[in-house]
């Protein structure tokens, strides 16, 4: 049962988890969300028919019907979960992981997502236990729907001019391929891996790793695009290249949504939320906007609850999902990439480029998120908090999702991955000088005392 995480169920499938554990899902989740009917999505991955099957099989044997929507981006299960009233639903998906891998992503009432905290955890006793499946006297039944028609229409209504604009869009062979074309019909684009294929042949959909981003920025050098487009394998993740084919560090993105809610919308003081990885440019930035700034915790399943208890207008994370309070409070990649496309537009006819916005947003010298393997993660994160508490001159300090202390020319964050056995570091700094100093004492620490090794 090594598949339950703090947001999701994922891993290798028929390594961490088998249909039998899809079945029994599926037969569980009724009760727990006190459900009749699930909306059930899949991404095309070549294990998810039978997860699917086996899923739904679960389902309609506990007495609840599915509503099937069939091949689907987790944004198309959320948006036909809050926009349709269903009390509960899965996507089918291991998002930005290798092909071996797959999951669910379950969510209830309002596109709320269901963690380990508010769910999963549930359901993993259940089946831990060995709670019994008794097919119901009413077996549930399956109805297919089409709601790509509704959601397209839905993320149309965004759309800005973009015929100043040359675009570049990698699809990564993922679902992002459901709608793309249909949304930029007609802009003047090139596009890479624009056809779904569950094996991934072109590169792994996660465009966190460099090395998954470099057939866009070449392309970006070759055409000479304004922009570059890249989503993960699931479409809830969105990335971009600038027009110097550099990739963009996904949490200045936050900062660069002000020019379309604010300027353009003409929202006042907004509620923004990011997360506690996040540049201190962030901030700054909002600030002329009068954006009130929340930090909170890593992952999906803290982030929306969360952007929706602050009433929050939009919010991001650096692992490049942005959330939205028109989107019900959750995550598009699709829609975060329209909205993109507007300011990079304005900006253009502002005679403005890309790169040089991202140039003003990069005040600080980021050390990136760097992992350690370590056996001890709560020891190892303890003693680099205190090593750096000990000089007295924090002046902020969040103890929540690890740690993130600032100081007035350096801060870091240090925490536990919830899904891999790392222990992740990530700091900014005013010099390159200062950044390597605290980045050389945190490794020292963790390595030195506590034998971790650099992932």
């Amino acid at each position: 049962m090594g598949a339950f995480h703090a947001y999701d169920i994922r891993g290798i499938y028929n390594v961490d988890f088998d249909k039998d554990t899809a079945y029994k899902v599926g037969y569980f989740l009724p009760q727990l969300l006190n459900a009749d009917k699930v909306l059930v999505g899949r991404d095309c991955r070549v294990s998810s028919p039978e997860i699917h099957d086996y899923l739904v099989k679960g389902i309609t044997d506990a007495g609840a019907d599915v509503d099937d929507i069939g091949l689907s981006s987790t944004p198309l299960v959320y948006f036909g979960t809050a926009n349709y009233g269903y009390k509960a639903s899965v996507q089918i998906t291991a998002s930005h992981n290798p092909a071996e891998y797959n999951g669910m992503k379950v969510s209830r009432e309002n596109a709320l997502p269901v963690g380990l905290d508010t769910g999963l955890g549930q359901i993993k006793a259940w089946i831990d236990e060995g709670r019994p499946t008794p097919p119901a006297a009413r077996k549930g039944v399956v109805r297919e729907i089409d709601i790509k028609p509704d959601y397209i229409a839905f993320l149309s209504k965004y759309k800005g001019d973009y015929g100043n604009l040359h675009i570049a869009f990698d699809l990564s062979n993922g679902m992002a391929n459901l709608f793309a074309k249909d949304i930029y019909a007609g802009e003047k684009a090139e596009w890479l891996f624009d056809t779904i294929d569950g094996r991934f042949p072109n590169h792994e959909p996660n465009p966190l790793v460099p090395k998954n981003v470099e057939p866009l920025r070449e392309l970006v050098r070759r055409s000479g695009a304004d922009i570059g487009v890249i989503y993960d394998g699931d479409a809830d993740r969105v990335m971009f290249v600038d027009d110097k084919a550099r990739f963009v560090a996904p949490d200045l993105i936050i900062a660069m949504m002000a020019r379309y809610f604010c300027t353009e919308r003409g929202e006042k003081n907004p509620r923004v939320l990011q997360e506690i990885r996040s540049s201190k440019a962030v901030g700054e930035y909002l600030q002329q906007y009068g954006a009130e700034l929340h930090t909170w915790k890593v992952g999906r399943a803290f982030a929306a609850p969360k952007l929706r208890e602050i009433d929050g207008l939009w919010g991001g994370e650096l692992a490049g999902h942005y959330y939205f309070k028109d989107f019900f409070y959750s995550d598009s990649g699709m829609l975060a990439s329209i909205i993109v496309l507007r300011i990079v537009s304005a900006l253009k006819r502002e005679g403005k480029s890309f790169s040089a916005q991202i140039d003003e947003l990069t005040r600080y010298r980021n050390s990136g998120e760097i992992n350690f393997r370590v056996e001890d993660k709560a020891g190892a994160m303890e003693a680099v908090k205190d090593h750096f508490a000990s000089t007295g001159n924090a002046e902020a300090v969040m103890d929540f999702d690890g740690y993130r202390l600032e100081f007035a020319d350096w801060w870091f964050n240090i925490r536990p991955s919830n899904t891999e056995p790392y222990l992740r570091f990530i700091c900014e700094a005013t010099t390159d000088e200062v950044l390597q100093q605290k980045i050389a004492e945190a490794a020292a620490i963790i390595e030195g005392k506590f034998g971790g090794k650099r992932a």
